[in-house]
């Protein structure tokens, strides 16, 4: 396990190891979508670790899906956001903004212009989503246009460049989990017949585009990306082809040099080994479910060079101390992932309140 505390570069930072907090959508922003008072606090607790990703951020009032969840893309989502990317940096910490568009993913009362989502098919993912009135069924979405295509494109590129303004250190895009990103890389969501569906090619285009605009805004250095190769949830099913879409897209994507490639990791370990070959920048791999005895597993088998956690690192915000001092770790609690205060957020105990 002592590979984990060693140093790695990634993009523009030296991480000094290579554990990372995943994204995990806490759902305690503000109604206009700026981060709460305590998302500073949050944050930057966990700052020991190599590198903060954040929960999904949605670019646009179309990219929002669930409620209250933070947006930067306006003046005082960046007002917001800095007093967070403030208090990581004061505790020498790193941190990358999830741009996250969740399309279908979506219900009218969650959002500011109670509007369906969109997505790139009329197609519904068959799944009710919690509102203020309680659980619903989402709507089927509308299936964007060519010309919204684009502008969901510039959509993406002003956020990154919003999250620059607001102090991050770059962006990682959600592709992963469902959300739009995904939904254009699945058939089962993706029933286009123009240039962005069909192919596995045209399906990946999107994606393309979507790291193409932001690189180009903030560098390539800054960029980053997360997908999720077999992972079968609302409705999501990549088909016979997904392997090898995945292989075309990460081939792709590497010719870009970007930060860093995130791998949420579903089973398939010969197409993470091939994912591991074509890509030549870091690469970062979560495995749902993972294990204390199996942190490190992953970079001293090769197929990794940062590992991220999500769980442990929500329960544990001296998740470092605790793992360098072989000591017992915090249990989640489930009740308050999502909404609510301080408590299951920033009251979790570190270890000199535990040992007092």
């Amino acid at each position: 396990m002592s590979n984990i505390f060693t140093p790695v570069s990634v993009g523009r930072m030296k991480l000094g190891n290579r554990l990372v907090m995943a994204p995990m959508t806490r759902s305690r922003a503000n109604v206009d979508g700026t981060p709460a008072d305590l998302a500073a606090e949050y944050y930057s607790q966990r700052a020991g670790l190599g590198l903060i990703v954040t929960e999904g951020t949605q670019p646009s009032d179309d990219g929002q899906g669930y409620l209250t969840t933070p947006g930067i893309y306006t003046d005082a989502h960046v007002e917001g956001w800095r007093k967070v990317t403030s208090a990581v940096h004061a505790n020498g910490g790193h941190i990358f903004f999830q741009l996250m568009h969740a399309g279908r993913m979506s219900h009218p009362d969650n959002t500011p212009h109670h509007r369906p989502g969109v997505a790139p098919s009329a197609i519904a993912p068959g799944v009710p989503m919690f509102t203020m009135s309680g659980m619903q069924d989402i709507p089927a979405p509308r299936a964007l246009t060519t010309g919204d295509i684009r502008q969901t494109v510039a959509d993406f590129r002003l956020a990154a460049r919003r999250a620059i303004e607001a102090g991050a250190d770059g962006i990682e895009i959600h592709g992963a989990n469902g959300y739009l990103v995904h939904q254009f890389l699945a058939p089962s969501a993706n029933k286009r017949t123009d240039d962005y569906g069909g192919t596995l090619e045209n399906r990946a285009r999107f994606a393309i585009e979507v790291a193409t605009a932001i690189a180009e805004e903030i560098g390539a250095a800054r960029t980053a990306i997360r997908l999720s190769p077999g992972i079968a949830m609302w409705g999501i099913d990549e088909g016979v082809e997904g392997p090898d879409l995945y292989r075309h897209l990460v081939h792709e994507l590497g010719r870009m040099n970007l930060a860093y490639l995130h791998i949420m990791h579903a089973g398939n370990d010969a197409l993470l080994a091939d994912i591991r070959k074509l890509w030549h920048q870091p690469l970062i791999v979560n495995r749902p479910g993972r294990i204390r005895q199996q942190i490190g597993a992953d970079i001293a088998a090769n197929l990794a060079d940062l590992e991220a956690y999500g769980q442990l690192v929500l329960a544990n915000p001296d998740f470092i101390d605790r793992l360098k001092a072989n000591a017992a770790m915090n249990q989640a609690d489930q009740a308050t992932f999502f909404g609510g205060n301080a408590t299951g957020y920033t009251d979790y105990p570190v270890l000199a309140a535990t040992n007092a």
